[in-house]
């Protein structure tokens, strides 16, 4: 990972989950980083805080190319594209919002960026969708039922055809469920830690579905192992740990695990229209194009998780906080 000292990095969507982390671990290793985020202030960008006098911040919307042309006049060793609308569930009601950052967006950095000697574009594993079997692998032709999963698609084909039609060094990444500190409450694990912290009824539906869970670091190595890896561009890579698990006994084990009182209503809510019932990463690709696996167990990681969210808790749901204090 040395190889990023004094290399000049571009992350988009950088003040998301996945991309502060990437930024921070970038910077560790010595790398020169410039993101773009919306807003160039830390007050919309609270996960880069810590960090953001070691950035360099460039303000735009993906959506808009014309808000990226200060991208032109820079030249990144790499660039790592995460920005996109990430929220499966709300993107059935906001279906022009996902694809435009999710389909047109990635096509605006793609004719923005040039001259990198390789561009990551991070996908998603839903672009799977309805699948006749598991584990899921590159093979598998993708059916995508979300407008979220069906935008990042779009921006994978967008993608490989610029690989293709201009001999850009391109690879695609299709990383698996992603948990840790910073993630939104929007998100299954922090929104059930922080369910059972305070107390709040768990209402979910039966939780029969099953998903695997990747700690955030372990996906960061993987993406920045694909930005070195020898000849692999053109090609889609799984990060997982092909591992899976059902919901409701996830929320189980994150009840007990937190000792929490908080009331489980498994079983409450209902289901999905076109849930995925089965999904988890045949990852022998990534082992062998990047020589990479899971570093953290999924053990180790909620613990790590749950401990961070304690404090989160402590600072944003206590009333004896001095920040919820100011809020009154």
């Amino acid at each position: 990972m040395d190889l990023f000292k004094g290399k000049h990095v571009l992350v988009t969507g950088a003040s998301g989950f996945i991309g502060s982390h990437l930024s921070r671990m970038l910077l560790d290793e010595g790398a020169q980083v410039t993101v773009v985020t919306r807003y160039s202030s830390i007050e919309h960008n609270v996960r880069l805080a810590g960090m953001w006098d070691d950035l360099q911040i460039v303000e735009g919307d993906i959506r808009y190319i014309d808000s990226l042309s200060a991208l032109r006049k820079i030249r990144f060793d790499y660039v790592f594209h995460l920005a996109a609308y990430n929220h499966v569930g709300n993107s059935f009601q906001h279906p022009n919002e996902a694809m435009e950052t999710n389909c047109q967006g990635t096509a605006n950095v793609l004719e923005t960026v040039t001259g990198y000697e390789r561009f990551v574009y991070i996908s998603t594993s839903e672009t799977y969708g309805l699948q006749d079997s598991v584990p899921f692998v590159e093979t598998m032709y993708p059916h995508p039922v979300s407008p979220y999963s069906i935008g990042k698609y779009a921006g994978e084909l967008y993608s490989l055809a610029k690989k293709s039609e201009a001999s850009r060094p391109i690879v695609v990444l299709r990383p698996f469920n992603a948990f840790g500190p910073y993630q939104s409450t929007r998100a299954v694990i922090p929104e059930l830690i922080v369910k059972c912290l305070t107390g709040e009824p768990v209402v979910t539906t039966e939780g029969k579905q099953t998903r695997e869970f990747n700690y955030v670091t372990n996906l960061v190595e993987g993406m920045l192992l694909a930005a070195q890896a020898p000849g692999v561009e053109g090609e889609v890579i799984n990060l997982g740990c092909g591992q899976d698990i059902a919901i409701c006994d996830l929320t189980r084990r994150i009840h007990a695990e937190t000792d929490s009182s908080a009331e489980l209503k498994i079983g409450a809510l209902a289901t999905r229209d076109n849930e995925i019932w089965r999904m988890y990463a045949d990852a022998a690709k990534a082992d062998r194009l990047l020589g990479w696996k899971p570093s953290v167990s999924f053990a180790d990681g909620l613990e790590a998780t749950i401990a961070w969210f304690r404090k989160y808790v402590a600072l944003y749901h206590d009333q004896t906080s001095p920040l919820v204090a100011l809020s009154r």
